[in-house]
């Protein structure tokens, strides 16, 4: 007895049906993005407060749910080319514009940098394939998530693509979780920046490519300049700043007890 072949069973559901089943996968998606802290991946790829390192495993957990599922969305949904953007658009302006996204957003990143530490903090070396593995896999995920998918719903609906573009910049910018109290107003404020910027592009693009490259190039630029994922500690708490506290004032010398005595 030959089995029915599995696409075959889906292109029998009913077009309803099937957009009630990419917009409940949609929702799982976006919670996903919402519980990155508790799997160590995106901005939360970094040591803990109490100086614990992330989780692999549960990183590389949250990469194979947010892309499987970006592909499981594209697969029900009966028309994700028309009624989706998760194909890279033009290729001209996915380049061009991507690239320039890009530039904005490394200017962006030595900002950060100059405002939370007043000079760019480079990170050690050994740390850069995982990082930047993660800063392009978050990038990857957010854009398909809220801009391939979240956004081309809302444009499908003859919603206005402004409006659109602007509902899924704060629902990504809440999913984030950077508004969340002591952390900080200007990493909030850049992934604001990031699902406007991401939504503008893809509606002029057609696609998410620019999107993508762009908003992976501004994530490892934030690395490079801050050496953090996304969130930069508290001022006073990176061990450089711990170690200056504790290190004589510079002009200023020790002088030993014994010397009184001699």
């Amino acid at each position: 007895m030959n089995l029915p072949d599995l696409g075959e069973l889906i292109d029998h559901v009913p077009d309803e049906l099937r957009m009630l089943i990419v917009l409940g996968m949609t929702l799982l998606l976006v919670i996903l993005r919402f519980d990155a802290e508790r799997f160590n991946a995106a901005e939360y790829d970094d040591i803990d407060r109490w100086g614990r390192q992330p989780s692999l495993l549960r990183r590389i957990a949250w990469y194979l749910l947010g892309i499987g599922g970006v592909f499981a969305v594209a697969w029900m949904h009966p028309d994700p080319s028309g009624g989706l953007f998760l194909t890279l658009g033009d290729r001209v302006g996915t380049v061009v514009l991507g690239l320039a996204y890009g530039a904005i957003g490394v200017g962006i990143a030595v900002g950060i940098a100059l405002i939370r530490y007043g000079y760019v903090r480079f990170p050690p070396v050994t740390s850069y394939p995982v990082k930047f593995v993660n800063a392009i896999a978050t990038a990857f995920v957010d854009e398909a998530v809220f801009r391939g998918i979240v956004f081309g719903i809302l444009v499908s609906t003859s919603m206005n693509p402004n409006l659109a573009n602007l509902i899924q910049a704060l629902l990504y910018a809440l999913a984030t979780r950077l508004g969340a109290p002591g952390r900080p107003w200007y990493m909030l404020a850049s992934m604001l920046a990031i699902g406007l910027a991401g939504g503008w592009l893809t509606g002029v693009t057609g696609g998410i490519g620019a999107a993508f490259l762009g908003h992976a190039i501004t994530r490892i630029a934030i690395f490079l300049t801050t050496g953090h994922a996304g969130i930069p500690k508290p001022r006073g708490t990176e061990d450089e700043e711990v170690e200056r506290r504790r290190r004589t004032p510079q002009g200023w010398r020790v002088i030993d007890p014994r010397e009184g005595e001699r």
